[in-house]
């Protein structure tokens, strides 16, 4: 029923105007639309809405994640130079340098928005 239409990831924030300076300015990600309680971000073949919620922030899980085929790395580095703080966690058979872990060929690498959510970046799945 669903299998060949698109989904696009939904984000909670509290300040509009502060998730919009995180999405399209440290990000760089394209607004698509802006509106007084929601915005519009394409990214990829996809659109990331993001909308004011009191309930932001409460998910303690990945909100986005973005598989990339090449350049984790860099992104990290572009990134963390935009004031972006990695997340270290925890996670059996992984190493942590410099925002980024690392098991075998894969790398994965997490981040939080202003409002906490935890968002994602992940190569060589």
């Amino acid at each position: 029923m669903l299998r060949t239409i698109d989904a696009h990831p939904i984000v909670a924030v509290t300040d509009l105007a502060r998730a919009r300076a995180f999405y399209g300015e440290t990000l760089d990600l394209p607004v698509e639309t802006a509106e007084a309680t929601m915005a519009v971000y394409r990214t990829g073949a996809t659109r990331l809405t993001v909308y004011v919620s009191e309930y932001a922030g409460s998910n303690l899980a990945n909100a986005v994640v973005w598989a990339l085929d090449e350049g984790l790395e860099d992104v990290v580095r572009t990134l963390t130079g935009r004031g972006v703080t990695f997340e270290k966690y925890d996670i059996p058979g992984t190493t942590w340098e410099d925002g980024v872990h690392r098991s075998g060929n894969m790398r994965m690498a997490w981040f939080k928005d202003p409002d906490g959510n935890i968002l994602h970046l992940v190569q060589g799945m």
